[in-house]
C-alpha cells in the first residue's frame, strides 16, 4: 500500500518536470498590456499589487497562468465568476497575452497579512506533503519560495492574500472550480481538511 502511495506521490511531483520540456511560452506585449489592462486595475491594482483580500495580486504573476484564466473565464466553463466574464468577454487571445505579459513584468510590493501560527503548521504539508494521505509536497509545482512554473503555467503563489488562495482551495473541493490541470489540484485538495486548507493559504501568504 505504501508502495503504491509513494509510487502515485511521485509521478504527480514530476508530472511538473516532464511538462515543461517542449511547451511554447506565450509572447505577449507587455507595453500593450499595460494599456489593455486598465480596467482591471480597480480591483486588482494598476501595477498588479491589490491592497483588497477578496481580489488576488497579480504582479509576477506568470503570463502563461494569466492568459489561461483569462480564457477560461471567457469559456465561462471550468472557472465562471459573473464580474470577470463581463470583464474579459471582448478580449482576444492576443489581448489576453498582453495583459499576462503586463502583470508579468511587475513586481509584488507589500507583503500579505497572515496569521503566523496557521502558517506554520502549513509549513510542512508545503513542503514535505502527507505521504500516508497520499499527499504530495506543493512546493513540487510551485517551487519552495511559491514563485511557480512559468513555462507551464503553474502559478506564483508566494505573497498571495490568504483568503483569496483559501477561496481557490475550497473551490477546487467543492467543485467550483475545475480548470486545474490534469485534475491535479481537485485530487490533493479532496484529501485536504479545511483546517489543512487554511493553514496552507497563511504558510502560502508568509513566502517571499
Amino acid at each position: 500500500m505504501k508502495k503504491r502511495i509513494l509510487a502515485s506521490l511521485v509521478l504527480i511531483s514530476t508530472t511538473c518536470l516532464f511538462t515543461v520540456s517542449g511547451v511554447a511560452v506565450a509572447g505577449g506585449d507587455a507595453a500593450a498590456g499595460k494599456a489593455k489592462s486598465a480596467s482591471c486595475g480597480g480591483c486588482h491594482g494598476f501595477d498588479g499589487n491589490s491592497g483588497i483580500a477578496m481580489y488576488p495580486k497579480l504582479a509576477g504573476q506568470n503570463e502563461a497562468y494569466i492568459t489561461k484564466q483569462i480564457k477560461d473565464y471567457k469559456a465561462n466553463d471550468t472557472r465562471k465568476n459573473a464580474i470577470m466574464l463581463g470583464m474579459v468577454a471582448a478580449l482576444s487571445d492576443d489581448d489576453a497575452a498582453d495583459i499576462g505579459a503586463y502583470f508579468q513584468s511587475q513586481f509584488l510590493k507589500d507583503a500579505a497579512s497572515f496569521d503566523a501560527d496557521k502558517a506554520a503548521a502549513g509549513r510542512a504539508l508545503y513542503k514535505g506533503g502527507d505521504l500516508p494521505k497520499g499527499i504530495p509536497a506543493c512546493q513540487s509545482c510551485h517551487g519552495p519560495n511559491g514563485s511557480g512554473v512559468a513555462g507551464i503555467g503553474y502559478p506564483q503563489l508566494g505573497g498571495q492574500h490568504a483568503s483569496y488562495t483559501l477561496a481557490q482551495l475550497q473551490a477546487f473541493k467543492n467543485g467550483s472550480r475545475s480548470n486545474d490541470d490534469k485534475n491535479l489540484m481537485r485530487d490533493i485538495v479532496a484529501k485536504l481538511s479545511d483546517d489543512d486548507l487554511e493553514a496552507l493559504a497563511n504558510y502560502i501568504a508568509s513566502l517571499k
